[in-house]
Parts: C-alpha cells; structure tokens; sequence
C-alpha cells in the first residue's frame, strides 16, 4: 500500500493525483449538496448557453470541447478523469521504456490526449442521460405551468425539484423555490410556476381550477 502510495504522490506523476483527488471531492460536495435541497451544479452556472457563441474566449473553448452539451458539472469531472488516467499512462509508458517524463511535459501531452477523448466522451454521454431542461423548448416557456413537487417542501430556503411538463408534453425536473409571501409547499403539491431567476423557478401553490383531475407525474 505504501509502495502504490509512493508511486501515486511521485512528483511526476502529482499532476495527475491532484486531479484524481479532485473528482473524489467534487463528487462528495454534489452528492452532500443533493442531499440539502442544493446543487453545486446550479452554483457552477448551469444557466449558461455553452451551444451559443460568446464574446468570453473561456465560454467558446468549453462550447468546443463539450460538443455534446452535458452539464458543466459532468463536464469538468469527464475533463478532470482525462487528464489523470492518461497522464498516469503516460507516465507509466514512459517509466518503461526510459524514466518518467517531466511533469510539465507530461501534462501537456495529458491535456493534447484529452481533449478528444473529452470531445467523444460528452457527445456520448449527451445522448444517454437525462436532462433537468430541455433546450428543445426556452426555460421561459415553463413559467405559467402546472407541476408537482417531487423534491420537498419548496420554502425560501435552498431549492428543491418540481416535475413539469412543456406544451409539448415533455417532462422536466427543475429548481425551484416557494415564492416570498408563499407558506412552505410540501412535496406532492401541485404548484403554479410563476417566475425564474436563471434555472431557479418561483412556485406558488396552484388554485383548485388550475389543478389537472390526476397527478401530472402519472399523466406522463
């Protein structure tokens, strides 16, 4: 253990640790973050357009590397494994064939070998996993709809997750939070989405007329 230790934290190859350690703590963070009603996703700008041209050089860079569009989240821990397993392989490679190659030079070689397999990566994953929005539709055209809280109660407080379906029946799973003069609304209320703040929606409870005859999530 101490040998597989010494390997990992070897100067050459530290790079690639840190980048290691950092899914690990990345994904504690969202999962702890999940489970109190927040999403480091969310904090990390979701509600930025990366499929649209920007004037921010940074913004252009990511919109080409994530051609499929995923979560920035997902992006940053897909670009995060990249460049640690193959800068470890690298490093591997080359501690067979001659000696360990500067860590510098190593990294450059782990970012060049990245950002295709990043490329690929995201337009693969893009088809497979769920999306909370659809950019089929604007998250504007959500607000004014009918939907069921399914993470619960919305209050003031951190967010939580109301099931939403568009005009064209496709259903969504977004942020949300009570409005400011609302009691707290428990999960299964059927709730009016009124206003958004980014990805975040503002819900109030929905008047009797407004209510669909069946729950939303079983019409879907």
């Amino acid at each position: 253990m101490s040998a597989l230790l010494e390997h990992v934290m070897a100067p050459e190859v530290r790079p690639f640790a840190i980048a290691a350690a950092m899914i690990v703590i990345v994904g504690s963070i969202e999962v702890v973050s999940m489970l109190v009603g927040a999403s480091l996703s969310e904090m990390l700008g979701t509600h930025v357009d990366f499929g649209q041209p920007s004037d921010n050089g940074v913004i252009n860079a990511i919109s080409w590397i994530n051609i499929g569009g995923v979560p920035l989240l997902v992006f940053l821990l897909l670009l995060l494994g990249a460049f640690s397993i193959t800068g470890f392989l690298i490093q591997d490679v080359a501690r067979m064939v001659a000696g360990p190659l500067p860590a510098t030079l190593a990294s450059v070689g782990a970012v060049v070998v990245s950002v295709p397999l990043v490329r690929a990566a995201s337009r693969a994953i893009a088809r497979v996993i769920p999306k909370d929005e659809s950019y089929v539709v604007g998250l504007g055209d959500l607000v004014g709809r009918i939907g069921e809280v399914v993470i619960g109660p919305l209050d003031q407080g951190p967010p939580g997750k109301v099931s939403v379906a568009d005009i064209h029946g496709n259903r969504h799973f977004v942020w949300a939070v009570a409005a400011p003069s609302s009691s707290p609304l428990p999960q299964g209320a059927i709730v009016l989405l009124v206003d958004r703040d980014g990805t975040r929606f503002v819900a109030v409870k929905a008047d009797d007329e407004l209510k669909p005859s069946k729950s939303p999530l079983s019409s879907s």
